[in-house]
C-alpha cells in the first residue's frame, strides 16, 4: 500500500485557529469532516489516517508552532517510512492572489519560516508543496499582522469552495500524480 504524507502547516491554538496563517491546518480539518476521520495527538502533531483505493494518506498538523515545522514532518516521514516524492506541504502564499492555487515540486521558501525549517530539517528544497494564496493586502509593515489577521467576511464565503477544491486536490496526488495534479488544479 502506497503512502503518503499531507502535512498542513499552521499554528496551535485557538488565537491562531481563524487565521489566514492557518490555511493548512483548516484544509486538513476539512478533508478530515468531508471524509470523516478523526484526529489524534500523537507525537509532534495531530494525526489522522485516510484510506483510498490502495493509498494511505497520513494527515498531519505539526503541533511544533510553525517555524519549527520540519521536526515534526521528518519524524513522521521517517516513522511511517514514507518516500520524499509522496509528501505534500501545504501552506500560506501572501504571493498568490485569494484562493489561488500553485502545485509546486520544489522551490524556495519564499519567506516562509515553516518551509524554511522544513527546507533545513530535510536538508533539500525538493519536496512538494501545495500554495494556497492568501494576497497580499496589507499596508507596508503589516504583513504580520495581516498574515496572523483573521479571514474577512467576503473570504469566509469564498472559502468553502477552495477548501473542497483542496479536499480534491489531496486526493489527485495520490491517485493521479504530482504532475496531473499540477495540469488539473494549478491557477483554478
Amino acid at each position: 500500500m502506497k503512502k503518503y504524507l499531507i502535512v498542513g502547516l499552521g499554528n496551535i491554538g485557538d488565537k491562531y485557529e481563524h487565521t489566514r496563517h492557518n490555511i493548512g491546518f483548516k484544509i486538513l480539518d476539512y478533508f478530515a469532516k468531508a471524509e470523516d476521520v478523526t484526529f489524534t495527538t500523537q507525537k509532534l502533531g495531530d494525526v489522522a489516517e485516510y484510506k483510498l483505493k490502495g493509498r494511505t494518506f497520513i494527515l498531519l498538523k505539526p503541533n511544533t508552532y510553525m517555524n519549527l515545522s520540519g521536526k515534526a514532518v521528518l519524524y513522521w516521514l521517517t516513522k511511517e517510512k514514507i518516500p520524499l516524492e509522496n509528501l505534500l506541504v501545504i501552506t500560506d502564499d501572501l504571493n498568490l492572489p485569494f484562493g489561488s492555487i500553485r502545485v509546486k515540486a520544489k522551490g524556495s521558501d519564499g519567506g516562509h519560516n515553516g518551509l524554511k525549517d522544513i527546507q533545513a530539517k530535510l536538508n533539500t528544497t525538493n519536496y512538494n508543496r501545495y500554495r494556497f494564496g492568501i494576497s497580499d493586502t496589507f499596508n507596508k509593515g503589516q504583513q504580520v499582522d495581516y498574515v496572523l489577521g483573521e479571514w474577512t467576511d467576503e473570504e469566509n464565503d469564498k472559502l468553502k469552495e477552495r477548501l473542497e477544491k483542496s479536499v480534491e486536490l489531496i486526493k489527485s496526488f495520490g491517485l493521479a500524480g504530482l504532475s496531473n495534479t499540477m495540469n488539473s488544479f494549478n491557477g483554478k
